[in-house]
């Protein structure tokens, strides 16, 4: 049976395919995806198992993938934390500051091109938005404007900063010789060699613009988002980084929203085919129409009231569960909880509603009987009542009681205002005569007139009994 289709899983389907493309987008070129990959293809195998009756092989699967759930999430931390990061919408106003100055882009683009004439390898990373600490590793402090003289002297061959990366941030060279990250294509021209993958990994990590100069072949690349880019001029590299580093500084192309959707069509629909029919396989096999008994429960009851009764106390509800991923309702343990907090003296009626009961996302109600339940509500009042001793039995013999004497001699009860209405006294627990022999002092329990009082004191009552003779 197809499900119906509701408005909520048309926006289901659209978000989840939206996300689905931001990843892909990020985390195409990177292990991520290709891990990614693999679970998907691993789930696969696990559905199919476990409609075939292939229990072993799904249970080993199930197992398996809790498992690799969270090594992956000790592996790809830092890329969790990029992805997490780039979802945020708030972090351009938290994010980082434009500061230090405008870079000499001209400059230094002439420099870089003079030192692919000599064969200098280098590689210069200007940070844009995003943080690169968690990928910048062993590099040399530094804090100085950025030169093109600066940019020259550290990548000569011999000097002691010439191995490595220089990191441009806000203006200012910040770092030298630092180490990069890898990039883990397995596609990349065997002419590349650790320069390139270091230059490219960075890329694939972060939004940073990485300009990579190539010492064997005398080429200028720039490296964005795991893509290499030749760049054939000095002037042609100024314009490309004055772009990306200073896009407010732009005359910003208008792309129509007819660009945006067409743009990469092929991944799009990929991504959205899998997301609907991930959405299919979710659906489709809905759960039936559960009937269950769900017991009446109240919070938020006024101070100076008290609940005296409720009609039911018990009401049947039917469920219709939208998953069969979702557990049968049988197996949560629902309660209708209702709130009194505007309730008056006297019979309310109160309705009960869906969020009373607090289902899980994808169950939802479809019929209540009754629908509502009465509650009465009385004035709660605190009456000093006396304290009476009820005896038992016969004192053995001779002896013969004299006297009783409770201490304390009253205590306080709280309830309903009708419930005290012609209560003056509250007994213990019986004394029984047959067990003493002397006179003493028991401990007894106050027994409550009704189950709508209640004495105000935990501790037991003291009773001294005096006897005579022998």
């Amino acid at each position: 049976m197809v499900p119906v289709i509701r408005w909520q899983d048309v926006a289901d389907i659209i978000i989840m395919s939206f996300l689905a493309y931001q990843l892909y987008s990020w985390f195409r070129h990177t292990r991520a995806m290709q891990v990614l990959f693999g679970m998907a293809f691993l789930a696969g195998i696990y559905f199919v198992t476990k409609n075939l009756g292939l229990f072993m092989t799904s249970w080993i699967l199930q197992e398996l993938g809790t498992v690799l759930f969270v090594l992956i999430i000790v592996i790809f931390q830092a890329e969790i934390r990029q992805a997490l990061y780039r979802f945020s919408l708030l972090r351009n106003f938290f994010g980082r500051q434009e500061g230090g100055g405008q870079l000499d882009l001209p400059e230094l683009s002439r420099t870089i091109f003079g030192l692919a004439r000599e064969r200098t390898g280098a590689i210069i990373v200007f940070q844009r938005q995003e943080s690169l600490d968690d990928y910048l590793l062993h590099g040399v402090r530094i804090d100085s404007l950025p030169s093109g003289q600066l940019i020259g002297s550290i990548f000569r061959n011999g000097t002691p900063l010439h191995d490595g990366a220089v990191i441009i941030s806000d203006g200012r060279i910040t770092e030298a010789s630092c180490h990069l990250p890898l990039s883990a294509k397995a596609e990349l021209p065997r002419h590349m060699g650790t320069r390139h993958r270091a230059g490219l990994g960075l890329s694939e990590r972060s939004d940073a613009a990485v300009v990579i100069v190539s010492e064997e072949r005398g080429e200028v690349g720039l490296a964005l988002g795991g893509e290499l880019e030749i760049a054939g001029s000095p002037e042609g590299l100024a314009e490309k980084l004055q772009s990306l580093l200073y896009p407010q500084q732009q005359d910003r192309v208008r792309v129509t929203l007819r660009e945006r959707f067409f743009s990469n069509l092929v991944p799009k629909f990929v991504t959205t085919l899998v997301v609907l029919v991930s959405w299919l396989v979710i659906t489709t096999r809905q759960g039936g129409i559960f009937t269950m008994t769900v017991p009446i429960k109240f919070h938020n009851l006024p101070g100076n009231t008290v609940l005296v009764k409720s009609v039911p106390e018990e009401v049947e509800v039917q469920l219709k569960v939208y998953s069969s991923l979702i557990p049968s309702p049988k197996q949560l343990d629902l309660v209708a909880d209702l709130d009194l907090a505007n309730v008056r003296e006297g019979v309310n009626s109160l309705a009960i509603r869906e969020g009373d009961l607090n289902l899980p996302l994808g169950v939802v109600v479809t019929g209540m009987n009754p629908a509502s339940v009465k509650v009465t509500i009385g004035k709660k009042i605190r009456k000093s009542l006396w304290v009476r001793t009820r005896t038992v039995g016969e004192l053995p013999g001779r002896m013969r009681l004299q006297k009783l004497r409770v201490e304390p001699a009253t205590v306080v009860v709280e309830g309903p205002e009708h419930a005290l209405e012609g209560i003056d006294s509250i007994q213990t627990e019986a004394v029984n005569l047959d067990d003493l022999r002397l006179s003493t002092v028991v401990e007894k329990k106050l027994v409550s007139p009704s189950p709508l009082l209640r004495v105000l004191r935990e501790e037991p009552v003291r009773v001294r009994v005096v006897t005579t003779g022998k």
